[in-house]
């Protein structure tokens, strides 16, 4: 592939938004790397996704030690991503890690411990090649571990400048204020709690997090936003034989129930009277929301990067179109 020259006008397509009350801005749109960077997937496609999200001002990339798989090979891909086309570009990135999910073998791989937390910090530093990342999140709340300690080793990640700021991911509204207590007790920058969302899960409007997260002064960056992909042309006639569904993994078939069908057909209706995707249409709506930062996207190839990145061209949603999609996809 032919050496990577960025479009020189690329902060102009994205706005960029401060992450809660810190002096971090985030892209509107994030890249995701959770999926289709792994062992066994091409790598020619991964670099082509990444260079598309930077030409379309898309700076912040996200990651996770066991994101692959095999665990820690999106890390090692990106890596080599980061010295092949990004060489001279590292202030011009946000790169977010995280740690929580199992990892390696034993009980030393899995969890909130600060022993855990800290290698697992060291060793995807070490797979991509960086000295620092931007944002480290604790992955998952765990009740086996005191929250004061997951806390604390997010903070040494901090304090030893292996990260520039904390984060957590998958916490509820109650742990996240229990979390962001003890963070401002160590004076440590909390900045961002990563949670799924989307019009199909509402489940942060309804426990209150996105209330908290303005009266806190923390960002929200979303993940999910496509219901893993249900929010996207890919269902409106069933299950595709070369969709995630088919294959196996988090969207299960039990899970597009012709209820559900019905749902994403009804949205689809107002998307198109936007002249807009569903997709796209399901992006800008989580955008909408007070108290969200950014959301991320997941991609297969360079083209759905480009149009998710595309959404901040479309029209705002009026009071009429808002009210049809609560009542097709209420918060329950």
């Amino acid at each position: 592939m032919e050496k990577y020259i960025p479009d020189e006008k690329r902060y102009e397509k994205l706005p960029y938004r401060y992450s809660g009350a810190s002096g971090l801005q985030l892209p509107g749109v994030s890249l995701g790397l959770w999926h289709n960077f792994g062992t066994n997937d091409n790598f020619d496609n991964m670099r082509a996704m990444c260079r598309t999200a930077f030409d379309a001002g898309i700076t912040h990339f996200d990651l996770a030690n066991n994101y692959g798989p095999l665990p820690g090979s999106a890390e090692e891909n990106f890596g080599k991503i980061l010295r092949e086309d990004f060489a001279g570009l590292r202030d011009q990135l946000v790169i977010s890690t995280k740690a929580g999910y199992g990892m390696w073998p034993g009980p030393y791989g899995d969890g909130g411990s600060r022993k855990y937390m800290l290698s697992s910090l060291d060793a995807s530093l070490k797979r991509m090649g960086l000295d620092y990342v931007d944002i480290f999140y604790h992955h998952r709340m765990d009740k086996n571990v005191p929250l004061e300690e997951s806390m604390m080793a997010l903070d040494t990640a901090v304090k030893s400048g292996r990260a520039l700021y904390a984060g957590i991911s998958n916490y509820d509204t109650e742990t996240t204020r229990k979390a962001a207590a003890i963070l401002k007790e160590l004076r440590c920058p909390f900045i961002i709690n990563q949670v799924r969302f989307s019009m199909l899960d509402r489940h942060i409007e309804k426990e209150g997090l996105l209330d908290l997260a303005q009266e806190l002064g923390f960002g929200i960056i979303t993940f999910s936003p496509l219901a893993q992909g249900m929010l996207s042309d890919k269902y409106l006639h069933g299950i595709p034989q070369d969709s995630r569904a088919a294959k196996g993994g988090f969207l299960k078939p039990s899970q597009i129930t012709e209820e559900k069908l019905e749902q994403i057909r009804a949205l689809n209706e107002i998307a198109l009277s936007k002249h807009m995707t569903l997709a796209q249409m399901a992006l800008w709506w989580v955008l909408h929301k007070p108290g969200i930062t950014s959301v991320l996207i997941g991609a297969s190839k360079p083209e759905q990067v480009a149009e998710n990145a595309a959404i901040f061209a479309c029209e705002p949603f009026t009071p009429d179109e808002l009210a049809a999609i609560d009542a097709i996809a209420p918060i329950g």
